[in-house]
C-alpha cells in the first residue's frame, strides 16, 4: 500500500528527480515506511510505501531481473499466491515476497493481458524500457484512486491529485464543467476533478503512452447477463461461500489486521468469517456520537457490542463530539476534492483511533451496492402500488405531501422526509426517479444557483446510457458501481483511512464477488420485498436475527442538527451573501433561500448546504492557496 506518481515528457526531456521526490512528499502520509524512484530519460516514476507485505524486501520501484521493465503499485494483490506459484513453474524467478512483484512478471509473460489475472484493488505504473512505453492503470471497482494531468508537453500521475499540484508551472484552478454534476450529486465523478485540467482514471481503465502517442482504453465492465437457472438455494450457498473466500483472501498481512464494526449486516459478516479464519481475537473498532436525540439517531455502539461480543473480538470503541470546525480542512485536503458525504468526518475519525494498533482494516464498505441494502432501491415497487391509487388521491396526496416538514435528525421528521421525497418523484420514469434518490441538489435548483449554467450530460446520464442490465433493480446497482461507489464510497475510504496510514480493504467488492452478484436476477435480490434478501439468507446461520433484521443507518454524522445548533455560526460565515458574492459562482439569493429553508425545515438541506461550505473551505485552501491549519483558525473564529 502506497502512494504511487510520475512524469512522461512527450518532448524527450528527461525527468528531474526533484520533481518526483516534491510529488512523494506531499503525500507521505499514504507511505511513511519507504520511498524510491526510477528515471529513465523522458520517464520517471516513483512512490511512498505503506510497508504490509514483505516487510524488508518489499522496496519499490521493482524490475524484472534484466532491469528492462520497472514497477510501482499502489494497494494489494490478493491471489498473488496463487500466481506466483504458476509463474515459478514456468521458470520466474522472484526476488521478493512482494505481491506486487507477480504483476511485474505477468505483464512479462502475457503483456496487457495480466490484467485480467489480477484480483486486488490497486492502481500501478510500469515502464516497459524496450519499448519506451509507460502502461498506468486501475483496479476493476476503482478502490484505488488515480489522478491524471496532461499538457502539451508531459502526462503526470498521482493517487492524489495535491501530488500534481506540486509541479513546475501546475497551479489549481477551478473546473466549472465539474460543478453542475457536483452540486447535483455532491461528489466529483469520473473522468471529471474539480480541478482544472486534472481528471481521474477511471475504474477498470488501462492508459497506455508511447512514442508520445497516448491511448486509453477499459478493460472490464460489470455482467449485465442475468442467470435464471440458479435456484435461490444456490445462490445461498455460493453467495456465502464466495464472501467467506474473500475475507479470507483479505486478510493476509505482515502486520497487525482489524475490522470496522457498526454493527450492521455487512460489517458483522466481515467479522464473522475473519474470526473463524483467525487463530486469535479480532481487532474490531466502533464508532458513536456523544450528545442529544440526533447524535443517538447515529449511534450504532449497541449493535456493534453485540456482534463483538458473540465473535469474542478485541473490540474498542470510541465516543465523540468532533471538532468539526478544525477538522473539516484538514479532511478536505486530504480528499482533494469537495464532497457532501459526511461519512468522510465518521471514517476520519474511527479510522484515526484504529490506527493506534492496526496497520490493516477491513471494511463492510459495498454491501450495499452488490445486494440491493438501501430503500431506493424498493422505489420501484412502492411507485407501482402508488400508481394503482385514484389519480384525484393522488393529487390530492403531492399537495399535503409538499407542505410537511423535513429533517433527518429526529425520527418522525426523518420518516416524512423520505414520503416527501418518494411522492414527489413517484410520477417519474424509472431512471428520474432514481436520480431523485439520489440528487443532493434537484437539476433545476443547480441551474438557478450557477451564476454561468453549464450545459451537457452528467455521470447518471452516461452511467444510464451505458448499462445493459434488463431489469431496473439491476439497472440502479449498475449506475451505482459506475457513479457513487468509485467516486463517492471508495474515494472517501481510501483518501481518510490514507490520512492516518492506514489500509483499508474491502472484501466485498471483491471482483469474483462482483461477478457473481452481477448474474442475480431481481426478483431473487429483493425477494418478498426484503432488502437484502439473498445476503441475510446466506449469514442466516452466522448472525442473529437482531442484527440481520435491523434498521439500516447511514455510516455519517448529524451534520443538519449541527447545522442548526452549534454549527449555525459556520454556515452563516461560509455561504454569507458576501462570501457566495465575491466567489462569483452562485446567486446570493438562491443560496440564502436554501439556508433558510434548511432552517425552517421546509427541506433537509444538509446535503446541498454542506456541498456548499465544503466548496467554500475547499476554495480556500487550494484556489486561495492557504493552509489548512489557516482556514481552521479563521473558521473557529466564527464561532469564538
Amino acid at each position: 500500500m502506497c502512494g504511487i506518481h510520475g512524469i512522461y515528457h512527450f518532448d524527450r526531456q528527461p525527468v528531474e528527480p526533484a520533481h518526483l521526490t516534491a510529488m512523494g512528499n506531499v503525500t507521505q502520509h499514504r507511505g511513511p515506511d519507504d520511498e524510491g524512484q526510477h528515471i529513465d530519460g523522458n520517464c520517471g516514476i516513483a512512490m511512498r510505501r505503506l510497508s504490509i507485505i514483505d516487510l524488508a524486501g518489499g522496496h519499490q520501484p521493482l524490475s524484472n531481473e534484466d532491469g528492462t521493465i520497472w514497477l510501482v503499485c499502489n494497494g494489494e494483490i490478493y491471489n498473488y499466491r496463487e500466481l506466483r506459484a504458476e509463474l515459478q513453474a514456468k521458470g520466474v524467478r522472484f526476488k521478493t515476497g512482494s505481491d506486487s512483484e507477480v504483476l511485474l512478471h505477468l505483464y512479462a509473460v502475457e503483456g496487457d493481458e495480466f490484467i485480467h489475472r489480477l484480483n486486488g484493488m490497486f492502481d500501478f505504473a510500469l515502464w516497459d524500457a524496450r519499448q519506451r512505453r509507460l502502461l498506468i492503470g486501475r483496479d476493476k471497482l476503482g478502490v484505488k484512486p488515480l489522478y491524471v494531468m496532461q499538457d502539451g508537453s508531459r502526462l503526470a500521475f498521482a493517487t492524489e491529485a495535491k501530488a500534481l499540484l506540486a509541479l513546475p508551472g501546475a497551479r489549481a484552478a477551478l473546473n466549472h464543467g465539474a460543478l453542475p454534476g457536483y452540486l447535483h450529486l455532491g461528489y466529483v465523478a469520473a473522468p471529471e476533478s474539480m480541478f482544472d485540467g486534472i481528471r481521474k482514471l477511471p475504474p477498470a481503465t488501462l492508459l497506455s503512452i508511447k512514442d508520445g502517442q497516448v491511448s486509453e482504453w477499459r478493460y472490464w465492465r460489470m455482467s449485465s447477463v442475468i442467470d435464471t437457472q440458479t435456484s435461490t438455494s444456490q445462490w445461498v450457498e455460493r453467495i456465502r461461500a464466495q464472501v467467506e473466500e474473500s475475507v479470507r483472501m483479505q486478510m493476509v498481512s505482515d502486520v497487525p489486521i482489524g475490522a470496522f464494526l457498526s454493527g450492521g449486516v455487512d460489517s458483522s459478516a466481515v467479522v464473522a468469517f475473519m474470526a473463524r479464519h483467525s487463530d486469535q481475537p479480532i481487532n474490531t473498532y466502533a464508532i458513536g456520537f456523544d450528545g442529544g436525540e440526533a447524535e443517538k439517531l447515529y449511534n450504532e455502539l449497541p449493535f456493534a457490542r453485540r456482534v463483538a461480543e458473540l465473535f469474542k473480538t478485541n473490540h474498542r470503541e470510541i465516543v465523540v463530539k468532533p471538532d468539526v470546525v478544525g477538522l473539516l480542512p484538514g479532511l478536505i485536503w486530504h480528499m482533494d476534492e469537495p464532497i457532501a458525504d459526511t461519512a468522510f468526518i465518521t471514517t476520519y475519525l474511527v479510522a484515526q483511533f484504529a490506527r493506534q494498533d492496526v496497520k490493516v482494516i477491513l471494511s463492510g464498505v459495498g454491501g450495499d451496492e452488490l445486494f440491493a441494502g438501501y430503500r431506493r432501491y424498493m422505489g420501484d415497487l412502492y411507485a407501482a402500488r402508488y400508481r394503482t391509487l385514484p389519480a384525484w388521491l393522488r393529487g390530492g396526496l403531492r399537495g399535503v405531501v409538499e407542505r410537511l416538514p423535513a429533517d433527518r435528525h429526529s425520527g418522525v421528521l426523518n420518516y416524512l422526509r423520505l414520503v416527501k421525497g418518494f411522492v414527489s418523484s413517484a410520477e417519474e420514469d424509472a431512471d428520474a426517479r432514481y436520480r431523485s434518490y439520489l440528487q443532493v441538489m434537484a437539476r433545476e435548483t443547480v441551474s438557478h444557483l450557477l451564476l454561468l449554467p453549464q450545459p451537457g450530460s452528467d455521470a447518471l446520464d452516461r452511467a444510464f446510457a451505458g448499462t445493459n442490465a434488463t431489469d431496473a433493480l439491476n439497472r440502479m446497482l449498475a449506475v451505482d458501481a459506475e457513479t457513487q461507489l468509485p467516486d463517492d464510497l471508495l474515494l472517501l475510504t481510501d483518501k481518510m483511512s490514507m490520512a492516518v496510514s492506514l489500509e483499508c480493504r474491502v472484501p466485498l467488492l471483491d471482483p469474483d464477488l462482483v461477478e457473481l452478484a452481477a448474474q442475480i436476477p431481481a426478483a431473487s435480490k429483493l425477494k418478498g420485498g426484503q432488502l437484502k434478501h439473498l445476503l441475510k439468507a446466506a449469514l442466516a446461520d452466522l448472525l442473529p436475527q437482531d442484527i440481520l433484521h435491523r434498521k439500516k443507518r447511514g455510516f455519517g454524522t448529524p451534520m443538519g442538527a449541527w447545522l442548526k445548533q452549534g454549527l449555525a455560526p459556520l454556515l452563516q460565515r461560509l455561504l454569507a451573501p458576501e462570501v457566495v458574492r465575491a466567489r462569483g459562482l452562485f446567486r446570493p439569493e438562491v443560496v440564502a433561500g436554501l439556508v433558510a429553508d434548511h432552517g425552517a425545515q421546509r427541506i433537509d438541506g444538509t446535503d446541498a448546504l454542506l456541498s456548499l461550505m465544503n466548496l467554500e473551505i475547499w476554495s480556500r485552501i487550494y484556489l486561495d492557496r492557504r493552509s489548512s491549519e489557516d482556514v481552521a483558525a479563521e473558521l473557529k473564529s466564527y464561532l469564538a
